[in-house]
């Protein structure tokens, strides 16, 4: 068979998966009012001249479910890092405590919390649409494939796999938007 014909399923399994991936990173930065290791993903702090994540500065624990503690390894990185975590937008005010900054996880109000189950939502969104792409992808490689010459069940067959295997991601996204809107609105 020659290359032209032959439509690469894992290569587009692996895309999707791909952005599965990304939206678990997505929800992992959504505050849900109790503390997580997470909610600091996307904190960069200006250090040794180049962004880094907070959690390559210092030790990141969850000591108690509303509290978050960063043991900070250079004590001359204290202050940057409190002030990144003041600027990026979490609404978490640090607390300093020598090398250690403490972070209290203030309560999610309703009005918040539907706030942010909106946002998990746009996500959710956002992943399907990118998995949609790769189906398109997918789709477009059969139609490729039939002007080449490939017969029509073959054809029928990887359509069927292609639109399988969109079907199979577009629900794990539901489910898992499902999840993160419920443990959004617990209180």
């Amino acid at each position: 068979m020659s290359d032209d014909l032959d439509i690469d399923l894992d290569d587009l399994e692996r895309r999707m998966e791909g952005a599965m991936s990304s939206l678990r990173t997505e929800f992992g930065s959504l505050r849900t009012g109790r503390a997580s290791a997470n909610i600091l993903e996307p904190v960069q702090v200006e250090a040794y001249g180049q962004m880094t994540p907070v959690n390559q500065l210092g030790t990141v624990n969850v000591p108690e479910p509303r509290m978050v503690t960063i043991n900070i390894w250079d004590k001359g990185m204290v202050g940057k890092v409190e002030k990144a975590i003041r600027e990026s937008g979490l609404g978490i005010n640090p607390q300093t405590n020598g090398t250690i900054i403490m972070l209290p996880i203030p309560e999610l109000n309703e009005q918040r919390r539907k706030e942010l189950t909106k946002v998990a939502a746009q996500y959710a969104e956002g992943a399907r649409v990118s998995i949609r792409n790769v189906r398109r992808d997918g789709m477009d490689q059969v139609k490729k494939a039939k002007t080449a010459g490939m017969p029509e069940d073959d054809q029928k067959m990887y359509s069927d796999e292609i639109q399988s295997l969109t079907d199979k991601m577009i629900s794990a996204v539901d489910k898992a938007l499902e999840a993160k809107q419920q443990e959004i609105m617990q209180i």
